[in-house]
């Protein structure tokens, strides 16, 4: 990965689409969206283009680090803003400032299987 790529639009535009449909009060990890994205893509690097990203069209809060805690604790005005807008949207955090990714972890496919889930309705 380079920094070329990291600043290509089209790059940072795949790891934005993904985060937009991240529900409230669920997250996922940077490695999770580098997974998904696939070769080319590190946690690293996805945490690169979320400090780029438009905090109205994005909700940067939602991608957290693989234990469950906000990476953006010191780096945020107020302190611990990620957490605390978080927790506005139902998430919990421990006293280690970790939520439990069992309950919070959000997956595109989750959502997919959900769908796939339903019954048609008997009143179309």
């Amino acid at each position: 990965m380079n920094d070329k790529q990291v600043n290509d639009s089209q790059y940072r535009e795949r790891v934005y689409e993904i985060v937009r449909e991240i529900p409230v009060g669920r997250v996922m990890t940077y490695g999770q969206i580098a997974g998904i994205l696939g070769e080319g893509y590190t946690p690293r690097t996805v945490g690169y283009v979320m400090h780029g990203a438009d905090t109205k069209e994005t909700p940067w809060q939602r991608v957290i680090n693989a234990q469950g805690a906000c990476s953006t604790g010191k780096m945020t005005v107020p302190v611990n803003l990620q957490q605390q807008i978080l927790e506005d949207e139902g998430v919990k955090f421990n006293e280690k400032g970790r939520c439990d990714l069992k309950i919070y972890q959000w997956s595109p496919e989750s959502a997919d299987d959900k769908e796939d889930d339903e019954q048609p309705s008997l009143f179309v």
